[in-house]
């Protein structure tokens, strides 16, 4: 069953950021640490806090994340909605909410993709 496409879900991806979530001051300080208008910089924060976090889900919800990504892309939508009141340890505030979420998806489909990698890795017996 393929699941329709809802904004919600991305802000709770996001709820890494949040500062509603971190008592961590080592990720605090990475989070902030990192210009979230740089495309290289904002990977590198993905990999290491994303990555982990949507690696946990479903591959149901994994693809209902890429989904909705690529449907609400796919339209006019800004994203404010996601952002909305949405306190982060961001340094910097997000100048270009599609880009973010273009730059998200990239990577998201990178780790969906990994994860396919691994596991038609072939099966080698140990002796």
């Amino acid at each position: 069953m393929k699941l329709t496409p809802k904004l919600s879900i991305l802000r709770s991806l996001l709820f890494t950021y949040s500062i509603e979530n971190y008592d961590d001051p080592e990720k605090e300080h990475f989070i902030a640490s990192k210009n979230v208008n740089d495309e290289t910089e904002l990977t590198e924060l993905f990999d290491k806090l994303t990555k982990p976090e949507f690696l946990s889900y479903k591959l149901e919800e994994r693809q209902w994340h890429i989904d909705t990504l690529l449907h609400y892309l796919n339209t006019d939508e800004n994203f404010d909605s996601v952002f909305y009141l949405f306190d982060t340890y961001f340094n910097d505030e997000i100048l270009d909410h599609r880009q973010f979420m273009k730059i998200l998806l990239r990577c998201l489909q990178n780790y969906t993709l990994e994860i396919a990698a691994s596991e038609l890795k072939p099966y080698k017996p140990s002796h």
